[in-house]
């Protein structure tokens, strides 16, 4: 019996069931992706989530959860915590967190534990994909020797592959299959299903030598980032010092038609990708003896904006012990409910030691509950407004009325470039 010709006609034909595992900002809108030609298995340990899209309900922005509820009702999704159906499928893909440690080493706990379930359940034929990032070899030397445990065989009775996520959260010009898919499998076997399951989503698949190569791609993408990101951000701080205005600059270097890409700067980094990929690359680099320095000094640097916006506020308010501080934005990137590693959270975390009277307001978030910070979103109106020393925007909403805001702040230090034009009370990074 051939294995890879059985799945290979089952994913042909529409024929394929398809679990996937963590059901995330990457996992759900992929998913949701896939219903359209197979039927698919949610995997989450997440028992809220789960009870969330049963009924209907989207915690993913980009997700309709009416579509959630109409794909499950025609029989076209299952979300559930029953990892036994695992055993029920013909293709898996891991769709995991892959979070940094406090002391900035890779934590792959989450990959570990979704190969544990599949070679629990693993029987021949089946396809596994990785999608979580982490650092090369991820896939050989981790995955694989697990899924070996079962005496079964790559290429033979399993096929193993690394397909990087790509997701952009509230992106509405590139939705998950818009975005070409890069795709390498531990064997040109396991790399022709991989490509063919996502072209029935995606229009461009892209094929690499390797896991690694693909594993690789995807951390060069973001580590491009956060160089540039830190370059821009490093400009700021010089063009700040120079009297110069460093959005004109960028506008001006803009016009060279080649050789130039325009980065912004900000009050620092946030999300899953740009703060945490690099720094799986230089762990694996410090592993082979190899230093990063360039990845080190951009992390460096971008972990830096988020006190450097409390210093240039010690300048425009002087001694910020008392002073009325809002805070406009806390999510990671505009237009999103997404905190995670969000510069607003570190530039809160520093004014609270300044022992400023401290409010926030962000139209996604109506209380913030986490590390030290516990505050409620304030109403955001002229009274509101007019008893704040300063108003900070880190985070650059498209719903927020800023024009209101301006006529009613005595204050406003712009992280963000939102006002265009001259205002006196309006100071820029």
């Amino acid at each position: 019996m051939d294995n890879f010709k059985i799945l290979k006609e089952k994913i042909k034909n529409n024929k394929a069931n398809v679990c996937i595992i963590g059901l995330g900002y990457v996992g759900l809108p992929l998913a949701i992706s896939f219903c359209k030609n197979f039927f698919v298995f949610g995997f989450d340990i997440n028992k809220e989530r789960i009870e969330k899209l049963k009924k209907g309900i989207s915690y993913i922005l980009d997700v309709d959860g009416n579509e959630v509820l109409e794909l499950i009702k025609k029989n076209k999704f299952l979300p559930t915590t029953d990892e036994s159906v695992l055993s029920k499928v013909d293709a898996i893909i891991i769709c995991v967190p892959t979070p940094l440690r406090k002391i900035k080493i890779p934590d792959i706990s989450y990959i570990i534990e979704a190969t544990k379930k599949i070679k629990k359940y693993l029987k021949p034929p089946k396809l596994i994909v990785l999608e979580s990032t982490s650092y090369p070899t991820t896939t050989k030397d981790v995955v694989l020797p697990i899924l070996k445990e079962t005496s079964l065989e790559e290429e033979k009775d399993f096929f193993l592959a690394f397909s990087p996520e790509r997701v952009n959260p509230g992106d509405k010009n590139f939705p998950i299959t818009k975005i070409p898919k890069i795709v390498g499998g531990l064997s040109e076997k396991s790399t022709e299903l991989t490509e063919l399951l996502y072209k029935k989503i995606i229009k461009k698949v892209y094929r690499v030598s390797s896991p690694e190569v693909a594993e690789t791609a995807k951390l060069l993408e973001n580590t491009f980032r956060l160089i540039n990101i830190a370059l821009v951000n490093e400009f700021a701080i010089l063009c700040n010092k120079l009297n110069i205005d460093i959005w004109e600059v960028i506008e001006a270097s803009k016009t060279k038609p080649f050789g130039f890409m325009p980065f912004y700067p900000g009050p620092g980094i946030g999300g899953h990708c740009i703060p945490t990929d690099p720094i799986y690359l230089s762990w694996k680099a410090k592993k082979i003896g190899f230093k990063t320095k360039m990845i080190d000094l951009a992390y460096s640097l971008n972990r830096y904006m988020p006190k450097y916006v409390v210093e240039r506020l010690k300048e425009l308010l002087g001694n910020l012990k008392d002073k009325n501080i809002l805070i406009l934005g806390v999510a990671y990137k505009k237009d999103v409910k997404d905190l995670r590693e969000s510069p607003a959270l570190d530039v809160i975390e520093n004014l609270k030691k300044e022992n400023v009277s401290l409010d926030y307001y962000d139209p996604y978030f109506p209380y913030l509950d986490i590390n030290n910070i516990n505050l409620k979103c304030i109403k955001l109106n002229k009274n509101n407004l007019k008893k704040y020393d300063c108003v900070v925007i880190i985070t650059d909403h498209f719903i927020v009325d800023y024009k209101f805001i301006q006529k009613n702040s005595k204050l406003i230090f712009d992280t963000r470039n939102v006002y265009k034009k001259y205002y006196e009370n309006v100071v820029k990074l």
